[in-house]
């Protein structure tokens, strides 16, 4: 072919060209932003709420929100998580407030002289006194008021020792892998073998002299495996994300990456484990308590031990029972249903 054939062509392709490039030029100028642009919303529900369209056909995205702040959205419309918070914060704020909320003194005797062994061993209700007295003459509502600080001291105490300790062998096992990991885990699984109860009153057995110590001690450590276990599994999905590799080919410490990117992002799952053990550290509690494990000072009230000094006048005055078991329910099923409701909206497969 030619080269007088070629240039026909090339000058045709070259006109073409030319009449494409000014369109696109045009339409571009036609699309410019304009000075006042009316935003006009997307659709009505899921993300595209998120997106503004304007005249201009440009779009704006609106600011993204954290896991926690996403989670308190869904949570503030859960019934259920309402109710447990609800019951939670009454629970600190009386116990908190004791002192100035119990309408006696709890230690203090008013109805003794109305304490008879054979005809009358435990005064009923009277005026000032409405849920009656113990065998001691003490009132009983404040008894329950006080005996809520114990009960916090001791669930929060024991959680937080819980926690601690399955902090450190779970960052431990997740962080570094290898025989470190099997050694931790070959512990944890040790102590997750012995049912919790029974591990606990091994160890509170273990003290030469019962104490509060002695049982937030013991309920500690029987919290400790189920914080390491959870914290090793949430440290080693971290461990293959894309931004601990991007901090490893840049060649940050471990230490740092632990730190800084690992750890925290690995806590989510742990804070939640950590207001269902509150339940269960109160529970255990009580129950240490009952059986004689708790604090041996009999005066300082505590619901635990309130329910095992009932037990002689079960039969005729099962109310002293009631009461402090009732607390303990309640409680318990408040920190439960706002730990399951946190986990739900924080837990992307359960998700509501």
């Amino acid at each position: 072919m030619s080269n007088s054939d070629e240039n026909p062509k090339k000058s045709l392709f070259s006109r073409y060209g030319d009449r494409r490039k000014a369109r696109i030029d045009e339409l571009a100028a036609m699309s410019a932003p304009r000075t006042a642009p009316a935003p006009v919303p997307v659709g009505a529900g899921g993300p595209a709420e998120d997106l503004t369209v304007h005249e201009s056909g440009t779009i704006e995205e609106k600011p993204g929100v954290s896991l926690w702040q996403s989670a308190w959205h869904r949570l503030r419309r859960n019934p259920v998580f309402l109710l447990g918070l609800t019951i939670t914060v009454v629970f600190i704020l009386v116990a908190i407030f004791a002192p100035w909320i119990a309408p006696k003194d709890p230690l203090q005797g008013y109805l003794i002289d109305k304490v008879r062994p054979q005809s009358n061993p435990i005064p009923g209700p009277e005026p000032g006194f409405p849920l009656g007295a113990d065998h001691l003459g003490r009132d009983l509502m404040s008894r329950l008021i006080a005996g809520s600080r114990q009960t916090l001291i001791v669930g929060v105490l024991a959680t937080l020792g819980g926690f601690a300790g399955g902090l450190l062998l779970g960052t431990l096992a997740g962080a570094f892998g290898g025989w470190v990991d099997s050694l931790v885990m070959r512990a944890v699984d040790v102590m997750l073998s012995i049912p919790s109860l029974v591990l606990a009153l091994s160890i509170g057995a273990l003290a030469a002299r019962p104490s509060q110590w002695t049982l937030i001690i013991a309920i500690a450590v029987v919290q400790v495996p189920i914080f390491a276990r959870l914290l090793r599994g949430s440290m080693l999905a971290q461990r293959s994300s894309d931004h601990v590799l991007a901090a490893q080919a840049l060649g940050i410490r471990r230490s740092a990456i632990v730190t800084r990117h690992m750890l925290p992002n690995a806590m989510g799952p742990v804070i939640v484990q950590a207001t269902l053990a509150l339940a269960v550290s109160i529970i255990d509690a009580a129950s240490l308590s009952f059986i004689g494990l708790g604090n041996p000072d009999q005066r300082i009230p505590e619901w635990g031990a309130m329910l095992g000094q009932s037990q002689r006048f079960i039969y005729d005055n099962p109310h002293l029972a009631y009461y402090p078991a009732i607390c303990i329910i309640i409680v318990a099923l408040g920190f439960t249903l706002m730990g399951e409701s946190l986990r739900e909206a924080l837990d992307p497969k359960t998700r509501r």
